[in-house]
């Protein structure tokens, strides 16, 4: 099914965040000059904003919005949240 990759993706988000290595994901999770809570905040923000003006100017919307949907599966990871519990969620909303 097509949850697969979104269940593959976030289990390489959890090895990023339990086993860092010299990467995107793994740096955003660390807390340096900034709180790593922080950087990935600001950066749903920022995808947040491209998303928007992409949808205004029609343009690279799927693009935008998988960005936007990466770093919020990532903050979720950092936050120790199980990808089920979104699916309940969603499952729950949909009741």
């Amino acid at each position: 099914m097509m949850d697969k990759i979104i269940r593959d993706i976030y289990h390489v988000l959890e090895e990023r965040r339990d086993n860092p290595i010299d990467s995107y994901t793994s740096n955003l999770m660390k807390d340096d000059d900034k709180l790593a809570e922080d950087k990935i905040l600001e950066k749903i923000g920022e995808e947040t904003t491209e998303l928007i003006i992409s949808s205004k100017n029609d343009e690279n919307v799927v693009h935008e919005a998988a960005d936007l949907i990466f770093h919020v599966m990532l903050l979720l990871v950092y936050k120790d949240v199980e990808l089920d519990e979104l699916f309940e969620e969603f499952k729950r909303r949909r009741s």
